[in-house]
């Protein structure tokens, strides 16, 4: 389905390009860390919780950007078995419908307690449990909501473009 961009949606995609390729490095810094990983732990026989808990939390903060990202360039999981026998009109009301009523609402649960999530672990200064694990913890939990807003905005630039696909400026559908 070849979606109509407008002013908003191109804004709203171009911040998220620009953010997401600006974090595109993580990948390669996560590939790093895991090389210095396996290398100390099988050559030297020591292994490192810090260095552990690094590849979680640069993993995660890649994940959660590219939910953003995914969503943004239409590389998201969908039925496309199904999605493919619909006609353009029928996908675009069933993204619509399923946007509104499934994405939006979970992404707000999720925003909604990630933010007290994140505020609990600052006030109590949270750090890892592990000997030698990392501090701030509240830093990694924040890439949560963090990711869910980027996400917010994503989708708020699509559901844009699938109404002005269904409700084209100066025609009128009779549906």
């Amino acid at each position: 389905m070849d979606l109509p961009h407008t002013r908003f949606s191109s804004k709203v995609d171009r911040l998220v390009q620009t953010i997401v390729e600006g974090f595109s490095w993580i990948w390669l810094l996560l590939l790093g860390v895991i090389v210095i990983n396996v290398v100390l732990r099988y050559l030297f026989g020591e292994g490192r919780v810090e260095l552990e808990e690094v590849q979680w939390h640069l993993y995660a903060l890649g994940f959660l950007l590219g939910l953003s990202y995914a969503y943004s360039h239409d590389r998201h999981i969908r039925v496309d078995v199904l999605r493919a026998r619909f006609s353009p009109h029928l996908a675009a009301w069933i993204e619509l419908y399923g946007t509104i009523f499934l994405l939006l609402p979970f992404i707000a649960l999720i925003i909604f307690y990630a933010l007290p999530f994140v505020w609990s672990s600052f006030e109590l200064a949270e750090r890892s449990q592990a000997p030698g694990g990392l501090a701030f913890r509240w830093l990694i939990k924040a890439a949560l909501p963090l990711g869910f807003i980027l996400l917010l905005a994503t989708v708020a630039a699509r559901l844009n473009r699938v109404w002005h696909f269904l409700f084209p400026k100066g025609k009128r559908h009779d549906n």
